[in-house]
């Protein structure tokens, strides 16, 4: 990566991981801090947990869409104030209904589609997939560190510390933004960072990305469900909130570490298999956790399964979103995955509300692991053949032969599986078997290398 490059894509994994912690810092608290406010119940304290992910999916489409009209850096702006004004509210709510109006708002700060957008603005096509997973692994290190920092920051400052941590953090990530962030005329092909509304429809009636968009809404519905019970759980255990860090820690490492395992399984031709394995993984823990007597140890045992099973999932269900979907239309579908994947947050948080607000803590559990088996049933007609797919966008340069000229070249290589010309940018999209095409090849053929 040149200078740019990597200057774009640590600002941008920097503007990710405080945006990110500011969400996720109150989950493994709220649900034991929110017993000071006047009008708690289970159910607003799921809405609480969950109730970012309601505006997240709606917005998050929206506004990378705006992004293309109004410029990258604008829509993230926005984005971050809004987010630091919901923090804000949340951190100036003396009740619990006020938090989830802020947690609301903070999700209408929803720029994931802008930050993904820019990143491929700044990046040269042989570069871009680097870019990307610099922002990728950031993300998932701020799941992790909000789990080890939640704890200690609420037993110093309180919830309201969270929240005004998390404002002052996105505040900081606007001059970011500004200064520090390289500028970009939008050099990346819009098919493969954007959505656009006339795809999502068709894209959403495709049978094999509809059960990765269910997926993960699964997922997420899970990850948030736990977080309404398990903090008040290990607190009745005899352990200080403040000290839950140091059950998180082992735990989250000895996940990565069977994560990891999983994925070398699984890059031997059992990614179905191994996506199997991680839902039995997830269910397990769930029907466990329904053990309302179990033992320490054994819960930390029962959430190391459950981190497995997560992490797992977490790190190959995108990509498999991107292999599925068709040549161009990737940013489309991404789009949808990601609305997908923070309503089932926010449905995480609804259902365990109203689970606990109206019935015994356990159902809450014993409804993850039902939807874990129907899970089962979902993927069992999810294809295994993506695992050699890969995706390229080539810029034509019409100067050197037609464009339809060109699109008839390529069409015509081993290994092509899908292709995509949009005419108006010059840009020819392609679904290929890595095994057989030679890109090389196609852009000699092309003219695109001396």
């Amino acid at each position: 990566m040149n200078n740019t490059e990597l200057r774009g894509a640590l600002s941008l994994a920097t503007v990710y991981v405080l945006r990110m912690l500011g969400l996720f810092m109150v989950m493994p608290v709220l649900a034991v801090l929110a017993l000071s406010y006047p009008d708690y119940s289970p159910l607003l304290v799921g809405l609480a947990i969950g109730g970012y992910g309601l505006t997240q999916a709606m917005l998050q489409i929206p506004m990378g869409l705006l992004s293309d009209r109004l410029g990258r850096k604008p829509v993230i702006i926005l984005g971050l104030v809004l987010f630091a004004l919901g923090s804000l509210v949340a951190a100036q709510a003396d009740t619990l209904l006020w938090v989830v109006i802020g947690r609301i708002m903070q999700g209408a700060g929803a720029v994931a589609g802008a930050v993904m957008a820019l990143a491929g603005d700044i990046s040269r096509e042989n570069q871009r997939p680097k870019v990307m997973a610099i922002i990728g692994i950031a993300i998932g290190f701020s799941f992790y560190l909000a789990l080890l920092l939640g704890p200690l920051l609420a037993e110093k400052q309180g919830l309201a510390g969270i929240f005004g941590f998390t404002a002052v953090a996105a505040l900081i990530c606007i001059p970011l933004v500004l200064f520090v962030v390289p500028g970009a005329q939008n050099i990346s092909p819009s098919g493969d960072t954007l959505p656009k509304l006339a795809d999502v429809g068709r894209l959403l009636a495709d049978k094999a990305l509809l059960r990765l968009n269910i997926s993960v809404a699964l997922l997420h519905m899970l990850m948030t469900l736990m977080f309404v019970s398990l903090p008040k759980r290990l607190v009745s255990e005899n352990w200080p909130l403040a000290e839950h860090w140091m059950l998180y820690l082992p735990v989250l490492l000895l996940s990565v570490f069977a994560m990891a395992l999983l994925m070398r399984v699984s890059r031997q031709g059992r990614q179905k298999s191994m996506i199997y394995l991680s839902i039995i993984l997830l269910a397990s823990s769930m029907l466990a956790m329904a053990w309302q007597q179990a033992p320490l140890a054994a819960l930390l045992v029962f959430c190391w399964l459950f981190f497995t099973g997560f992490n797992y999932l977490e790190a190959n269900l995108p990509a498999m979103v991107s292999n599925l979907a068709p040549a161009g239309k990737k940013g489309s579908a991404m789009g949808a995955y990601a609305s997908f994947q923070f309503f089932g947050a926010f449905a995480g948080g609804l259902v365990s509300g109203l689970l606990n607000q109206f019935s015994a803590g356990q159902f809450s559990y014993l409804f993850a692991a039902l939807m874990c088996l129907l899970w089962l049933g979902l993927i069992r007609g999810l294809g295994s053949g993506s695992i050699h797919l890969k995706r390229y966008a080539l810029s034509l340069d019409p100067r050197i032969q037609p464009i339809q000229d060109s699109l008839k070249q390529v069409s015509q290589m081993a290994g092509i599986r899908d292709i995509t010309l949009v005419e108006d940018e010059s840009v020819l999209y392609l679904k290929v078997d890595s095994r057989e095409f030679n890109l090389q090849k196609a852009r000699q053929q092309l003219g695109l290398v001396s």
